[in-house]
């Protein structure tokens, strides 16, 4: 029998993930070599804290704190310590060192991608980084690769697991959202700074990643129009599900035709209806999920745990054995499949629908001036509904109003509300939220 080679494997962190990647590397030695044609030695953890507590026990001896020794004597790296430095500065000492390198990384790579791209291109070697978006869901792998021959016209995504148990919550206990907060805090979904989170931030660069690899352009975080979930109330889930939806933060790529013709890709993540037999208003949870048309394959829905050591660590480990039989069998390396140039658009491109809750003055011809106003900017009403409310105290009435516009660009309903606020009969505007899936 033919004796093995051995690739000297770096890891970069070692904390819920890390801890988990580096037990599967000892436990599941002998599995991997059978599927790469190469025994995986796990070379050095590089960690700040030696002595720390970790989530699984591991030999003592493979802990280090000189990252960058490390990383210059592996065949191939695994990045998992977050943020944009050192492991910008340690990624690629590793590419210049002729490493293949797999990350989890999306903040890094959604700031900074195209130069770790165009660094791992010059050096021949892998970029990876399946484990960046929806944990252990295969979504990455199958738009660049399964999907190579068709063309993605829009993606769907609940890419946050955090957010989504906090509105899952909130949709299904009435809970209002610090309450919802604190649950997802107490359980380990949320961190003690939930801001990158529950701002849309995590989602966000992830978004980015998804539509650099959907419409094969470089796209990074400022291309993405981010609104966050803390303003979301238990009114504004309540109306939604008494109008038949549930309220996601979605991440969401399209591209789009303006009327001369000239294609552009809409990159947005905010709090968005979805109806409720829509394959993602069923996804609890901290589950994630993406959806995904194409022109020929049609739709497609990704689903599974986003999030966690031992799922993540599977999309890590996926990675690493493609990286590493690339090196057994020889060939140059795949990074990503950027071959032109999409502008990203304004949010103000986007098309999509409002839902829009009114109070207003219950007296005659108010909704006949409110829909008047709708056709005077080019919107149209799919769905009113009105609700009169009585105040026994002072005898007096108004009216709730809930609206479900047809499609339209964001710019055309942004300006029928700002006409909205304007009109004598509008008591206040209770809620602006974009529509998906009507």
């Amino acid at each position: 029998m033919t004796e093995l080679r051995t690739l000297k494997v770096a890891l970069l962190g070692c904390g819920n993930v890390g801890a988990q990647v580096a037990r599967i590397l000892i436990d599941d030695a002998d599995t991997l070599a059978s599927r790469t044609g190469a025994r995986l030695e796990l070379s050095g953890i590089a960690v700040r804290n030696l002595e720390a507590r970790r989530d699984v026990e591991l030999p003592h001896e493979l802990f280090t704190n000189d990252a960058e020794a490390l990383v210059k004597d592996a065949d191939l790296v695994i990045e998992l310590m977050g943020g944009i430095e050192p492991a910008r500065s340690l990624i690629l000492t590793a590419i210049r060192h002729g490493a293949s390198v797999v990350t989890g990384n999306k903040a890094l790579l959604a700031q900074d991608g195209p130069t770790l791209y165009e660094e791992a291109d010059k050096a021949g070697v892998q970029l990876s980084y399946e484990a960046a978006v929806a944990g252990a869901i295969p979504i990455l792998r199958p738009i660049r690769d399964s999907l190579s021959g068709d063309r993605i016209t829009r993606v769907l995504g609940i890419v946050n697991g955090t957010t989504n148990f906090i509105l899952d919550q909130m949709d299904t206990t009435g809970a209002q959202f610090a309450d919802a907060l604190a649950e997802a805090q107490r359980l380990g979904y949320a961190e003690a700074d939930p801001t990158a989170d529950v701002e849309g931030l995590d989602a966000a660069a992830k978004a980015a990643i998804l539509a650099s690899l959907s419409f094969h352009t470089r796209f990074a975080l400022e291309d993405v129009y981010c609104e966050g979930i803390s303003s979301v109330t238990a009114a504004d889930i309540a109306a939604a599900k008494d109008a038949g939806f549930v309220i996601k933060l979605l991440a969401i790529a399209e591209k789009l035709t303006d009327p001369e013709g000239n294609e552009g890709v809409s990159v947005r993540v905010h709090p968005t209806l979805l109806p409720r037999e829509h394959p993602l208003a069923a996804v609890h949870g901290a589950f994630n999920a993406v959806f995904i048309e194409a022109e020929n394959a049609g739709e497609l829905m990704f689903y599974g745990q986003g999030a966690g050591g031992t799922p993540t660590a599977s999309a890590v480990l996926g990675d690493l054995v493609s990286a590493a039989r690339r090196i057994v069998l020889g060939g140059p390396g795949r990074t990503e499949t950027t071959t032109g140039h999409v502008p990203a658009l304004p949010i103000d491109a986007a098309i999509t629908s409002y839902y829009i809750g009114l109070d207003v003055a219950d007296q005659p011809g108010v909704l006949a001036r409110i829909a008047q106003l709708f056709a005077e900017h080019g919107v149209s009403i799919e769905i009113m509904r009105q609700t009169i409310h009585r105040d026994s105290a002072s005898k007096s009435e108004s009216a709730e109003l809930r609206i479900v516009t047809h499609r339209a660009s964001e710019a055309a309903l942004a300006a029928t509300v700002e006409a909205v606020k304007g009109l004598d009969v509008i008591n206040s505007v209770t809620s602006v939220l974009r529509v998906e899936g009507v």
